[in-house]
């Protein structure tokens, strides 16, 4: 068996595009595997549906994961109007369908005031919060009925880049806690014709960059590389 790689137990932080349909901790585990160290952990979750910077900590730097989970964040993505999912997003079905025709360029940017600054926003049902010691995504796939406190969040920026009718192009810069999937959905309820979020990039976590992170593949290969120079 592969002996640990000692730089990563003395700690790295590893910037990760996370690719589309890996959860966060899929990204985890297979740097785990990788560097054999079972000290690994990531500084906030990406959905699955999401892609985009994902900071990894190994080895002494896990004790950094809490700093980097309170910096700013930046996500570009879209929203499609005329619908909403349960999930908030296309990890479920759309429905609740409605027309948007006559939903004008102008009533969509203005919407997006009353989202900046200083909010309350409650949480979607399907995500990791625990409630009771049980994450309420589990008691949501059980149908149960579950009361999200709604939680103080600031949006710094909130702008509309682009418009596809029925989708609506965005870039938030937000603070720590901010959930897109929650914004996309009330700001198709303040449209009066629903919305879900369609896609998700985070560009941005405090000073770190997606620009200078790297995909899975590029750090499978530098850290095969690494054990290569180790065992050399």
């Amino acid at each position: 068996m592969n002996k640990p790689i000692t730089i990563f137990e003395e700690g790295q932080v590893l910037l990760i595009d996370k690719p589309i349909e890996w959860t966060s901790f899929d990204v985890v585990r297979k740097i785990r595997n990788l560097i054999r160290i079972k000290k690994v952990g990531h500084a906030g979750t990406l959905d699955p549906l999401a892609t985009g910077l994902l900071i990894v900590c190994t080895g002494k730097f896990t004790k950094r994961i809490n700093e980097f989970m309170a910096q700013e964040k930046e996500y570009t993505g879209s929203f499609t109007l005329g619908a909403t999912t349960p999930t908030y997003d296309l990890e479920s079905e759309p429905v609740n369908f409605k027309d948007v025709s006559l939903i004008s360029t102008e009533k969509i940017v203005n919407a997006t005031q009353q989202f900046t600054g200083e909010i309350m926003q409650i949480p979607p049902a399907h995500s990791a919060i625990k409630i009771d010691g049980k994450r309420v995504y589990e008691l949501a796939r059980q149908g149960k009925e579950v009361k999200i406190e709604p939680r103080k969040i600031v949006i710094k920026q909130f702008e509309i880049s682009k418009i596809e009718m029925p989708i609506v192009f965005f870039r938030v810069v937000c603070t720590t806690g901010t959930y897109i999937r929650s914004l996309a959905n009330d700001f198709g309820e303040a449209l009066g014709c629903g919305a879900y979020l369609s896609s998700l990039c985070r560009t941005r976590i405090g000073n770190s960059k997606l620009e200078d992170a790297k995909t899975m593949i590029e750090w499978e290969n530098e850290i095969k590389n690494i054990r290569m120079q180790m065992d050399s």
